[in-house]
C-alpha cells in the first residue's frame, strides 16, 4: 500500500533534499508540507498547508500520514531571542510528536544535533536535549532521533562564517579516525537518505542515532 509522508522544515537544506527524494519515490502517493511559506512548482502529489507552525495543533485534522519527517531547526544567528528559538527547536518537534501519537502515526523521525543534552549548561544543547526527551515521551512505535555533526551542503542563504568553518573542517577530516569519526562533516543528502531508509526498513534498534551511524544507514539499499 502506498504511503503518505509529512515533512516539517521542507524549505531548509535537509528538508528540501528529502522532499525531492519523496517526490521521486513511488512508495509515496502523497506528501504533506506544513510551513509558513508556499513552495512553488511542486507536483500534485504534494499538499501544502500554510500557516503559523508555531501553532501546529491548529492543523491537527490534516496532520495524518504514514510517517512524519521533522527537519525543523534554526540557528542563534537567525533567531537570537532564546524564547523564540525554544518555541521553534523544542516546541514544533514536540507538538508534531504529540499530534503523531494522537493521530496514530507509527513513524516519527526528527533531526536533532550532536551534543544534545537536557542537562547541559549550554542553552542550545539543552534545548535539543529537552526536545529529544519530549519526543521520546510520546512513545511513538518507530521513533528515530538523528544527531548529525556539522552539516555540509549548499544552502540558499549565505552564511559566511559557517562556510569558512566548513572549509577548515574539511581540511582536517583525515585526522578524524576511530571514535572521532562521528565528528566528521556529514552531508545533508546523507541525512535525508538515512531518514528515508529508516522509514522504510525500521531495522535500527537505536532510537538515538549519531552522525557516523547516520552515514552508514544512508548507504543501505532498501528499494
Amino acid at each position: 500500500m502506498k504511503k503518505t509522508a509529512i515533512i516539517l522544515g521542507a524549505t531548509g537544506l535537509t528538508g528540501s533534499i528529502l522532499l525531492e527524494k519523496l517526490i521521486n519515490d513511488d512508495r509515496y502517493e502523497s506528501i504533506k508540507l506544513f510551513s509558513r511559506t508556499k513552495i512553488d512548482g511542486l507536483p500534485k502529489k504534494v499538499q501544502q498547508f500554510i500557516g503559523n507552525i508555531l501553532e501546529l495543533e491548529s492543523f491537527k485534522d490534516n496532520f495524518k500520514a504514514s510517517e512524519v519527517f521533522c527537519c525543523i531547526g534554526t540557528t542563534a544567528n537567525k533567531t537570537p531571542n532564546k524564547e523564540t528559538y525554544k518555541r521553534i527547536d523544542f516546541g514544533i518537534p514536540v507538538t508534531a510528536a504529540k499530534l503523531s501519537k494522537l493521530n496514530s502515526i507509527p513513524t516519527f523521525i526528527v533531526v536533532s544535533a550532536m551534543g544534545a543534552n537536557a542537562k547541559s549548561s549550554v542553552f542550545y544543547n539543552k534545548t535539543k536535549g529537552e526536545m529529544e526527551l519530549g519526543v521520546l515521551q510520546k512513545n511513538i512505535t518507530n521513533t528515530y532521533i538523528l544527531r548529525p555533526s556539522i552539516i555540509g551542503g549548499e544552502r540558499k542563504e549565505s552564511r559566511l562564517l559557517e562556510k569558512i568553518g566548513l572549509v577548515i573542517f574539511k581540511v582536517i577530516q583525515p585526522l578524524f579516525i576511530g571514535k572521532l569519526k562521528q565528528y566528521k562533516i556529514i552531508e545533508a543528502k546523507e541525512i535525508a537518505q538515512a531518514m528515508l531508509n529508516l522509514a522504510n526498513s525500521k531495522t535500527s534498534k537505536e532510537k538515538i542515532i549519531n552522525s557516523d551511524k547516520i552515514r552508514e544507514i544512508s548507504k543501505i539499499k532498501n528499494n
